[in-house]
């Protein structure tokens, strides 16, 4: 086995630890959001959503160019402010049906470990599929507008699904991505991986929600 070899399998558990070290701060960090932002009303999570996509756009500027302080705090605001943007929905189901909180949160759990674990066994690279899973998630956004004005269950429970697919398609991919990144792309790829987690956690909650 040749030194790049070695070198590669020293690097890939440190940058795996990092980078989930990184989506357990952010996660907690989208906890106090949601938390913080449970008064907001009107158009303020929109504004929060808003502001955090600008958090991650400025981010992954910073971290290209080697400031990785500036990056880190950048994520972390990321995920404050995504938590304040998704707060109204949470907390409505946290008083109205904690059972549906549970249950997303323990098969958000298992349904990412077990795709991460899969594309991280992977050691081909998968990301050429991220263009594919870009078209399918703005399909998915579009059609997300579209039943905005047309309310049938049957169709958001659908919806959800595919969602689903398309997430977990990203979790296995993002993972996948751990074996061939570099350390300096860690908080990128916390980002990634913390957006999975998020949408995917929303996508159970509604389907959970939507049983009773």
């Amino acid at each position: 086995m040749g030194a790049t070899a070695y070198a590669e399998r020293a690097r890939t558990p440190a940058l795996f630890g990092r980078v989930m070290g990184l989506v357990a701060l952010t996660v907690g960090f989208a906890t106090f959001g949601v938390w913080a932002g449970r008064g907001l009303g009107g158009a303020g999570w929109f504004v929060a959503w808003i502001v955090a996509f600008g958090c991650l756009f400025g981010l992954n500027a910073a971290n290209a160019r080697g400031q990785a302080g500036l990056a880190l705090g950048l994520l972390f605001a990321f995920g404050f402010l995504m938590g304040v943007a998704v707060s109204t929905t949470v907390n409505y189901y946290s008083a109205t049906d904690p059972t549906a909180v549970r249950q997303a949160f323990g098969a958000t759990t298992l349904f990412v470990a077990g795709l991460g674990s899969v594309g991280f066994a992977i050691r081909r690279d998968l990301s050429y599929l991220y263009r594919t899973l870009f078209w399918l998630l703005l399909a998915l956004i579009l059609a997300g507008i579209v039943l905005i004005f047309v309310r049938i269950p049957a169709i958001y429970r659908t919806w959800s699904v595919l969602g689903l697919v398309i997430f977990g398609g990203y979790t296995v991919v993002d993972f996948n991505r751990l074996r061939h990144a570099g350390n300096e792309e860690a908080i990128p790829l916390a980002a990634g991986i913390f957006l999975d987690v998020l949408n995917i956690f929303l996508l159970f909650l509604r389907l959970f929600g939507s049983q009773r």
